[in-house]
C-alpha cells in the first residue's frame, strides 16, 4: 500500500470531512497531501497538483511563502497567544490600524473571530444590538439575496439561501427576507439585472424597514452558489436605499476581499462610484493568507458609539478563546506587506489579462455559457442536456482535473478558477490547458 493510500484509509476511519458525504470517499478518497510549495500541492507519493482554487480561496500568495514563514517564526519566539479580553498586543493593534487606513478610516473598529461564519454572526448580532441600544428593538429582521451564502452556523444559515445547507436545520432557523439576485446572467446587460433587482429591494424596504435591522450582501460576486457576478451599481444604490430607510448594510467580503475582485476590498468598486462604505465589513479566508484561522468585522464610529457606555449590558458581549490570536494577526500583517512589496494588484491585472487570453478556447466553446471574470475569479457554466450527467458533472470534472495535475472543485455545472496571486506564465498555461483537457475529457465521455 502506498503512503497516500495508507493515510487515506486512516483518514476515512478517524476524520469526518466537511461538506462531504463520507460514503462517496469510498470510491474517491481525499487527497493525501504531504507538502505544498507556491501554487503546487504534493501528495505523499510525489504526485503534484496546481492549486487552482487557493485551497478554498485562502492561500493568496501560495503555500509556504518565505516571507510569511519568517514572520510567523519570529512571532512564535515572541508571543504565540494571549487573551484579548483585558489584554492587547502589537500585531492585533497594527492589523486593525492598517485595515482601517485602507478604508480611509471610514471603518475604524475591528472585532475579531476565527472563521467567516462567525464574522457574519458577529455582524448580525452587532446590528441587532445596535438597534436595541438605540431604542428601536423592533428592528430585528434581516434581508439577504436570493442564492446567497454566508456560512453554516445557525445565525449565518438564517441569511443563507442554499437549500442543501439550510433545509436540514430549517426548524432551528429564523428566516430572513430574500430579494432577487442582481446576477448579470439574469438580463441582457449587467446594469439591467442590477436595476431590476434594486426595484425589488426598494419595494421590500419601503414596506418593512421599521422591522429590518440590516441587509447583508456579498459584494460583486456571490461565490458559493455559482460565482454569480454583478454590476457595482447594485452596491451603490443598495447603500443609498439602506441610508434612506435606516437599515444597516453588511458587506460579506469573506471570499471576495483581500484583492480577489481586483481591488483590495470589493466594496472599493462601489465607492469609486461616489458611494459611502457599508456599516459592517466582514473579512476572513485570505486575510491570513491561508496560514491560521482568522476573521474580523470592521464597523463605523457610529456603530461603535452605540455600545460605548458604563452599562456592561450595552457592550457587545461576544468572544472566544483565540480572539485576535497574535500568530494569525502576524500572518495577516505579512500578507499586507506582500500586497505592498509585490504590487500584487498590478501583478494580478497582468495575470488576469494573460489567463483570459489563454482561456479564449473555453470562452468560445459552444458547450459553454456565461464565461465571466472579475479580478482573480473566473467562471463558466457547462451546458449539459442529460440530467444524470449534469448531476454527476462536478465529481467527474474534479476527478479528470486531478488526472491533469490540477485541483478544481466545480459548483454543480459551474467551473470556477480562483488561483493564488503567484502564478508565473508556465503555471497560467498549465491552469488553462488542464482546465480545457479536463472539460474535453468529461464532455466526451
Amino acid at each position: 500500500m502506498s503512503a497516500s493510500s495508507s493515510l487515506q484509509q486512516r483518514s476515512l476511519k478517524a476524520v469526518w470531512h466537511p461538506c462531504t458525504q463520507m460514503k462517496r470517499h469510498e470510491s474517491l478518497p481525499p487527497l493525501a497531501i504531504g507538502r505544498a510549495q507556491g501554487a503546487w500541492l504534493y501528495d505523499l507519493d510525489g504526485r503534484r497538483y496546481l492549486d487552482g482554487i487557493s485551497s478554498w480561496w485562502v492561500n493568496l500568495f501560495g503555500h509556504a511563502h518565505p516571507a510569511i514563514n519568517a514572520a510567523l517564526k519570529d512571532q512564535l519566539d515572541t508571543l504565540a497567544h494571549v487573551m484579548l479580553s483585558g489584554c492587547t498586543h502589537a500585531p492585533v493593534v497594527e492589523l486593525s490600524e492598517r485595515l482601517s487606513a485602507l478604508t480611509g478610516h471610514a471603518l475604524g473598529h475591528c472585532f475579531y473571530a476565527s472563521d467567516g461564519a462567525s464574522a457574519v454572526e458577529i455582524a448580525l448580532k452587532m446590528s441587532f444590538h445596535y438597534w436595541q441600544n438605540s431604542g428601536r428593538p423592533q428592528k430585528r429582521e434581516f434581508i439577504c439575496l436570493q442564492h446567497s451564502y454566508h456560512g453554516e452556523t445557525l445565525g449565518a444559515l438564517n441569511v443563507t439561501d442554499v437549500d442543501l445547507f439550510r433545509d436540514a436545520y430549517d426548524p432551528l432557523l429564523r428566516h430572513a427576507h430574500r430579494v432577487p439576485t442582481p446576477d448579470a446572467r439574469n438580463a441582457e446587460t449587467p446594469e439591467q439585472a442590477a436595476r431590476t433587482a434594486l426595484q425589488a429591494l426598494e419595494t421590500l424596504l419601503a414596506e418593512k424597514h421599521a422591522t429590518i435591522a440590516a441587509f447583508i450582501v456579498e459584494p460583486l460576486v456571490q461565490c458559493a452558489t455559482g460565482m454569480a457576478m454583478y454590476d457595482p451599481l447594485y452596491l451603490k444604490e443598495a447603500r443609498r436605499l439602506c441610508d434612506q430607510y435606516e437599515v444597516h448594510l453588511i458587506a460579506d467580503e469573506i471570499a471576495v476581499g483581500c484583492g480577489r475582485t481586483g481591488t483590495f476590498f470589493a466594496w472599493e468598486q462601489a465607492a469609486q462610484l461616489g458611494n459611502w462604505w457599508p456599516d459592517f465589513l466582514c473579512l476572513s479566508k485570505g486575510i491570513s493568507a491561508g496560514y491560521l484561522p482568522l476573521s474580523l468585522v470592521m464597523s463605523t464610529d457610529k456603530v461603535y458609539a452605540a455600545f460605548y457606555d458604563e452599562d456592561v449590558t450595552r457592550g457587545f458581549l461576544h468572544s472566544h478563546s483565540y480572539t485576535g490570536n497574535p500568530m494569525a494577526c502576524r500572518a495577516a500583517l505579512a500578507m499586507l506587506d506582500l500586497f505592498a512589496s509585490e504590487n500584487a494588484l498590478a501583478g494580478n491585472r497582468l495575470r488576469a489579462a494573460r489567463l483570459n487570453e489563454l482561456l479564449q478556447p473555453i470562452a468560445a466553446d459552444r458547450r459553454i455559457r456565461h464565461y465571466r471574470n472579475r479580478g482573480m475569479i473566473w467562471a463558466f457554466d457547462v451546458h449539459i442536456d442529460d440530467a444524470e450527467k449534469a448531476a454527476s458533472f462536478s465529481r467527474r470534472f474534479h476527478e479528470a482535473a486531478l488526472r491533469h495535475e490540477l485541483l478544481l472543485r466545480p459548483i454543480g455545472t459551474t467551473v470556477y478558477l480562483m488561483p493564488p496571486y503567484v502564478l508565473d506564465d508556465d503555471e497560467l498555461v498549465h491552469l488553462a490547458r488542464s482546465t480545457q483537457a479536463a472539460l474535453n475529457e468529461v464532455l466526451s465521455a
